[in-house]
């Protein structure tokens, strides 16, 4: 078994060095050897059984399958492919929402091969886009099909059906859903994980067809080498699965089922924790509280880039380190940070009612404003959706995991904590490009809004709902 194991790792490390090379002409986790506007420097090193790709990383290119046109960043898509194609046994897909036909073909190329292939998607996007009809969806649904059809290629569910994979979404246990099933993972030979930020869609990685500006959301994602680390997300896609399609009801999502608390492996001498939310409000276990327990920890510094971030107890927490000192480097999502139930707002000393003229339930805006605080520059249509902290320089928060309510006692997630300085190395070289440019502070667009809520509603009254609904992630 050892053998084997050695051998699937091996294999995934090769072919991903070689995949994105050909995509590429870089090697992620190396030193660069071409560039996009001038010679870059040296990748720090990673620690053994770590590759990390970024879809926005400067310095690396790769052409894209949506436009077709030379971008930089790495092929997210590619680690996709090439951790799908060295598999020889089995592969588990657990993911919100899988769109991309290269993808789906893969998987069936595998299942007709003989390797158990088994998929979890999020029952918002386990249907068939191509059997929808415009005139029954919702405008957000409709602009989603009609990005689906103009990337050609096919409708990946409809392939995967097509080609026998077996899959099920978050209603087989008989609910409506949970909030969200929101992994993100692969777990290939029960000796890979493939993890992150990133949906398995155009968006997500590439960018939207027919919005050339686009260059997709951005977006990590992780392969870790660990059949230990492998176990525990094989276990968790076993409680969601039960006996799969046609078997006994017995698959279990969202509060459903029985979360452990956090888990820890080493991976060749890096400790790593996960996390599999969610978790009921009295759980100690749960997601918030984890993260409220590394803040606390934090002595210099916390780097933070977030696609959501509404919890009013991790808010509260990073205004506390602020004042004891701690260097903070707060970067959300644009289209995220200025809604009524933002953190972010907390951060920044505003106070904003929402459309009913309502404050959020516990809202605390601090009186010291913090400086680091803002949101990048982005492409128009592109989110920022890392779910990142990296504190002290050698803790890294990531996974799909938001920081919000919904993640920690709704959704189906994976928070995941490593401690390596040089991966840490890896995210903060990330945080720092997005840094560059970004805007920080009350920005003219949160002031002109900040100026309508108050004409509109005064000072407002205070709300009973924690946060606000999110359903992207």
């Amino acid at each position: 078994m050892a053998g084997e194991l050695l051998t699937t790792t091996t294999r995934v490390r090769r072919g991903l060095s070689l995949a994105l090379l050909a995509a590429s002409g870089l090697l992620v986790g190396c030193t660069a050897v071409a560039t996009v506007g001038g010679a870059p420097e040296p990748e720090p090193p990673l620690p053994q059984g770590f590759t990390v790709a970024f879809n926005h990383r400067s310095g690396n290119r790769y052409r894209s399958p949506v436009s077709g046109e030379w971008r930089q960043g790495d092929d997210l898509e590619a680690m996709l492919l090439n951790a799908i194609s060295s598999a020889r046994r089995s592969i588990l897909v657990a993911v919100q929402e899988l769109s991309l036909p290269r993808v789906a073909e893969a998987l069936v190329a595998q299942q007709r091969r003989g390797i158990k292939v088994q998929v979890v998607l999020e029952n918002t996007y386990s249907q068939e886009w191509s059997e929808q009809h415009l005139a029954d969806l919702s405008p957000r649904e409709r602009r989603r099909h009609q990005q689906l059809q103009a990337l050609g290629g096919g409708d990946a569910v409809a392939i995967l059906r097509r080609g026998g994979v077996p899959m099920l979404d978050d209603t087989a246990d008989g609910s409506a859903g949970s909030g969200l099933m929101h992994h993100k993972f692969l777990v290939i030979d029960e000796a890979v994980v493939v993890t992150g930020s990133a949906n398995f869609t155009a968006s997500g990685l590439h960018g939207d067809a027919g919005a050339p500006q686009t260059r997709g959301n951005v977006n990590h994602l992780l392969q870790i080498e660990s059949p230990e680390l492998a176990e525990l997300f094989r276990a968790e896609f076993h409680r969601l699965w039960g006996d799969g399609p046609g078997g006994a009801a017995d698959s279990r999502f969202g509060l459903g089922k029985d979360s452990p608390g956090l888990q820890r492996v080493r991976v060749r001498g890096t400790p790593v924790a996960v996390l599999f939310a969610p978790h009921r409000r009295r759980d100690r276990a749960n997601g918030v509280e984890q993260l409220d327990s590394l803040l606390k920890q934090t002595r210099r510094s916390a780097d933070l880039a977030l696609f959501v971030f509404s919890d009013q107890q991790l808010g509260n927490t990073l205004g506390q380190l602020h004042r004891r000192g701690v260097a903070i480097r707060l970067l959300a999502d644009p289209g995220f940070a200025n809604r009524s139930f933002s953190e972010v707002l907390d951060l920044l000393g505003v106070a904003l009612p929402d459309h009913r003229c309502a404050l959020e339930a516990g809202n605390a805006p601090q009186r010291q404003p913090l400086e680091g605080v803002g949101t990048p520059r982005l492409a128009s249509g592109d989110k920022m959706h890392h779910k990142l902290a990296v504190l002290d320089q050698r803790t890294v928060v990531t996974g799909s995991f938001n920081w919000s309510p919904s993640a920690a006692h709704q959704n189906d997630e994976t928070l995941l904590i490593i401690e390596s300085p040089q991966l840490a190395a890896h995210f903060t070289r990330e945080i720092d490009r997005l840094w560059k440019g970004a805007e920080l502070g009350i920005s003219a667009r949160l002031q002109r809004k900040r100026d309508r809520q108050q004409r509109l509603c005064g000072r407002g009254r205070q709300r009973l709902v924690q946060d606000g609904p999110v359903r992207s992630g």
